[in-house]
């Protein structure tokens, strides 16, 4: 019988004493601490081989090699391809949080949840999620994570009157005024080819795409929540308040350099694509939290970030595990993570060990990794389906034609379409699909 990813994530979901006490059946032999071992570690961030000399100088007996990856879905179907040809894969593995139900399905990364021990309280519980699927297996130790902010123009919103939006009617408040006030310029976009954004802001609706029932998987991209946050975005479309150009277009880079897009709905890696396209503007801009639905239950959603998995390749488990526990938890690396690989990492205690200046851009704002804290804080946790890469392609078409169309009624409608796709693709994958 077929082994499907509904199953695998139903009997992680299963919080039994059997699971409990399942370390007494693992036959996976500890590490000894004399036996030589090199493992390999596919990434793409940035000087990451710099990141590792710490461990290879304290840990003369395992030393790890780091094999420069392209990152994203490239990454992940060349280590299927290994996972299926029973060779060639590396000991561990960096993997974006919406990958690993894929990789959990093709039993390509390993349960370590015994070998790393409880690194819970470490994380956020948003993080923590992503690598648990919502049980007691791990899936990878949380390397970093792009909790969402509110970047906005302070010069023009001075100028303007216009107080920093605490809610989502707020935002549309100001957009408006905004717009009013000066016709070329723009609070935000809607971006239809950025699907990652928008699944961060239904996530902080309080939306999970994907989800588990019994031994099928459930899709809910077109539900109430999603649809509320489309509405809102179709709504200030069609009246013109809002952009429709997508993000990282030429014309967009130039919008925030120029003036003309004095807002962004990012994530805490955001100074860097701010520095990269607006750097005359620098000390202009400052940081909030997003607006919210409900002042008075702040959340938060989630764009970007990824693990660090130890491969079901690995001939040593726990040696992998134990290089994984100390890349993202360990002070220096931590620091080293920050500063050097230029991520932002998922530990909860960054801000104090690593994030203690903010980026050169928000030099003006010395609280800037604070609030990005409390983002990450807040964020809510986020179920991803094996088949991510079908939604979010039929998000771009969809979105794409509604954005261009301006018609709010066609925002929710998109929806309806992305569903489709999705609920379809699982189907003919052989899933059982609840509903």
């Amino acid at each position: 019988m077929k082994k499907t990813l509904a199953s695998v994530f139903a009997a992680a979901l299963i919080l039994t004493t059997a699971a409990c006490s399942s370390d007494d059946s693992d036959d996976t032999p500890a590490a000894n601490p004399d036996e030589k071992v090199a493992l390999t570690y596919w990434s793409w961030a940035p000087n990451m081989d710099k990141v590792v000399e710490g461990w290879n100088a304290s840990h003369p007996n395992i030393q790890v090699t780091v094999n420069k990856q392209d990152g994203g879905d490239p990454a992940v179907a060349k280590l299927l391809t290994a996972i299926k040809a029973g060779s060639g894969a590396p000991d561990v593995m960096q993997a974006e949080y919406q990958k690993i139900p894929t990789l959990v399905a093709a039993d390509a990364v390993a349960d370590i949840a015994k070998e790393a021990g409880d690194l819970k309280a470490k994380f956020p519980e948003s993080a923590w999620n992503a690598v648990t699927l919502g049980g007691e297996a791990l899936y990878g130790v949380p390397q970093d994570s792009g909790p969402m902010m509110f970047f906005y123009r302070s010069d023009v919103f001075d100028k303007a009157g216009v107080q920093v939006p605490k809610t989502w009617d707020e935002y549309a408040a100001a957009a408006r005024t905004i717009h009013q006030k000066n016709p070329k310029q723009y609070l935000g976009t809607f971006s239809s080819n950025d699907p990652g954004w928008f699944a961060g802001l239904s996530q902080q609706a309080g939306a999970s795409w994907w989800g588990v029932q019994g031994e099928s998987w459930t899709v809910a991209i077109n539900d109430a929540t999603t649809k509320k946050v489309a509405d809102y975005w179709g709504g200030l479309v069609q009246e013109g308040v809002i952009d429709n150009k997508p993000m990282y277009t030429p014309e967009w880079n130039a919008a925030l350099n120029d003036g003309t897009q004095v807002g962004w709905l990012g994530a805490v890696w955001g100074p860097g694509v701010l520095e990269g396209n607006a750097a005359s503007t620098k000390g202009k801009w400052k940081t909030a939290l997003l607006p919210n639905w409900d002042a008075a239950a702040p959340a938060n959603g989630n764009w970007g970030g990824s693990a660090t998995s130890v491969t079901s390749q690995s001939k040593h488990k726990a040696q992998a595990a134990e290089f994984v526990k100390w890349l993202n938890t360990d002070p220096a690396a931590v620091k080293a993570l920050a500063g050097t690989a230029n991520v932002y990492p998922a530990a909860n205690d960054a801000t104090s060990v690593a994030l203690t200046q903010p980026p050169a851009f928000f030099s003006n704002q010395p609280d800037f990794y604070t609030i990005a804290a409390e983002a990450g804080k807040i964020t809510k946790p986020f179920t991803y389906g094996p088949n991510v890469n079908v939604a979010y392609s039929s998000y771009n078409d969809a979105f794409g034609k509604a954005a261009e169309g301006k018609k709010a009624a066609d925002f929710g409608a998109a929806l309806d379409t992305i569903q489709q796709a999705t609920v379809g693709d699982l189907k003919n994958a052989g899933f059982t699909v609840a509903g």
